[in-house]
């Protein structure tokens, strides 16, 4: 298994938002991309800071996702939703996944 862990800010306010843009990323999700689990998690300590965790079978699975046509068209729209929310670009941590309970 592979995963990536994203750190997200988003702007005062906009949490709600933000939210909703993963409902939007839920939607356009193909059965067979390789996905496993996706954990979004909020700071306690700064409520305008969110974690997300996803989990895919494998590496070439999830890097084949990010070039999947099928995904294309509402990636666009949830990229221009995420452009007014998110205050910064998210930072990507790649991690190769070695023990699960």
């Amino acid at each position: 298994m592979w995963a990536q862990l994203q750190k997200l800010s988003s702007k005062p306010e906009r949490e709600a938002d933000l939210l909703s843009a993963f409902e939007q990323l839920r939607a356009i999700e193909q059965a067979d991309s390789g996905l496993v689990r996706t954990m979004v998690m909020r700071s306690q300590a700064d409520p305008t800071v969110m974690y997300v965790l996803v989990v895919f079978a494998s590496e070439e699975q999830a890097r084949a996702r990010e070039q999947d046509p099928r995904r294309q068209e509402g990636l666009a729209r949830l990229r221009a939703t995420m452009g007014d929310v998110l205050d910064g670009p998210p930072e990507f941590f790649d991690l190769d996944v070695v023990r699960e309970q």
